[in-house]
């Protein structure tokens, strides 16, 4: 049995299985994509802008399409699955727009005399390893910064996403791009290791789990490659001023429940104050409450399935293990009785360090909520933590969530607002979240030769 199938999580219907490539198919693809690049490095950015936008116009006219893929791959409600392909169609425009921009010259003052210059060239053909909770939007981030650099990408994706994965080469591939810019590979972990050592492939890049990351970026530093990695989150949420109560509560409640809490950047460790902790929780765990899982193919659905039966399990475990070890459910706290990959909205309090909620990233819409006596209490309970991806600050004192953000261990920290994505917003994290930058114009900075060009006269 192939690994690449659909296996709708709703209904735990099997849908559609797919081949898995054999290791001739893979390495006419790494060819395919390598003798494109050797011209694609060469064409003008204004081309490569152009087919750009060809891609965010196809994305654009099959965005019905496209969502109702993902809907039955991975269950995300379709009125989010939509949105997601709107975040892709943003990025695509962006670096359309910006990416001739952030390719001109960088001149350098030279002490010595004459006239240098830094120019950002392509490096080759690049591996891209994605995972499956927003599986459109994971691809662009990498792909559209790189391919308008110059590199040819070839990419694999989640298994659970097949269906997907094809619709997105076949963009590229109606947008025009030329033959091997853009290649789909349905291979195995195997596999993937031989084609991270072949030469024809100049980098990696990862998004996924820390046990992926690390065995990925092993193989790769043995190669002597470049790689680049998005991995876990158990990022903060910190509630230090609460004048309006209900927007706080509303910046958590999408945080941590946005596409069934399954976000490396959600909200997964709520920190409130003391003077906030008890109103706090009351509205946010009303708020919960009041959340039905629902058909993820209504538009009006907020939260779907779970994105595998494997996920319900690993997630139940987990809370199974902090209710055992004295954690307080105050809504949810189990997986619900139907057919398919479904899990109540959670929250649980008094969690303590010996519970495996409170050092494990928790990737399903269970909240954990903590009460801090002081600001620095709170920073240093945010910070004590392996993953060090993002992090909200809500405060009502700009002064104080300046100040909280300066001492917060993370790539990222979003203030009154909860975490978030945008094409011209640098992402990425710190610790075991791992390193490289992806979006804004650090996405075309990661896998760039930046050549210096010096002239004497």
């Amino acid at each position: 049995m192939s690994a690449y199938r659909i296996v709708n999580p709703a209904t735990g219907e099997s849908v559609k299985e797919f081949p898995t490539a054999t290791d001739a198919e893979l390495d006419r693809a790494a060819g395919r994509a390598h003798q494109a690049y050797l011209g694609w490095r060469g064409s003008e950015p204004a081309e490569r802008a152009a087919a750009l936008n060809r891609v965010a116009d196809l994305y654009e006219q099959r965005k019905d399409e496209l969502a109702a893929i993902i809907t039955q791959e991975m269950g995300k409600p379709v009125k989010q699955a939509r949105g997601e392909i709107d975040t892709v169609i943003s990025i695509y425009r962006y670096y359309a727009d910006k990416g001739p921009g952030f390719l001109a010259d960088e001149e350098l003052e030279v002490v010595a005399g004459g006239r240098a210059v830094i120019r950002k060239q392509a490096v080759g053909t690049l591996l891209g390893i994605m995972p499956w909770n927003f599986p459109y939007y994971q691809v662009a981030r990498f792909a559209a910064p790189n391919l308008m650099l110059g590199n040819t990408i070839l990419l694999k994706h989640a298994p659970q996403c097949p269906q997907s994965a094809l619709e997105m080469e076949r963009i590229f591939q109606d947008a025009g791009l030329p033959d091997g810019a853009y290649v789909n590979i349905f291979a195995t972990d195997d596999q993937i290791a031989d084609l991270i050592a072949d030469e024809r492939v100049q980098g990696v890049s990862l998004t996924g789990s820390e046990r992926a990351g690390a065995a990925v970026a092993e193989t790769a530093g043995r190669n002597l490659k470049k790689v680049v990695l998005e991995l876990g989150g158990s990022d903060p949420f910190l509630v230090l001023g609460a004048t309006d109560l209900r927007r706080v509560v509303k910046h958590a409640f999408s945080g941590r429940l946005g596409n069934a809490g399954q976000a490396c950047n959600a909200a997964k460790r709520i920190i409130a104050l003391d003077e906030h902790y008890d109103a706090f929780v009351e509205k946010f765990t009303e708020a919960v409450r009041s959340v039905v899982p629902g058909d993820p193919t209504d538009p009006e659905t907020f939260m779907g399935p779970l994105s595998s039966e494997k996920a319900v399990q690993s997630l139940a475990e987990q809370v199974e293990d902090a209710v055992a070890k004295g954690a307080t459910v105050l809504t949810g706290g189990k997986r619900m009785d139907r057919p398919g990959a479904w899990y109540e909205p959670t929250v649980l309090t008094d969690v303590t360090p010996e519970m495996r909620a409170y050092k494990e990233e928790l990737f399903g819409p269970v909240a954990v909520i903590y009460r801090a006596g002081s600001e620095d209490e709170a920073v240093e309970f945010a910070n004590n933590s392996p993953y060090g991806l993002s992090a909200s600050v809500q405060s009502d004192d700009e002064a104080q969530a300046h100040r909280v953000a300066q001492r917060l261990e993370t790539g990222m920290v979003f203030v009154n607002a909860p975490s978030g994505t945008a094409a011209e917003l640098p992402f990425g994290g710190v610790k075991r979240s791992g390193f490289g930058r992806e979006l804004g114009k650090y996405g075309m900075e990661e896998f760039a030769n930046h050549k210096l060009i010096r002239v004497v006269k």
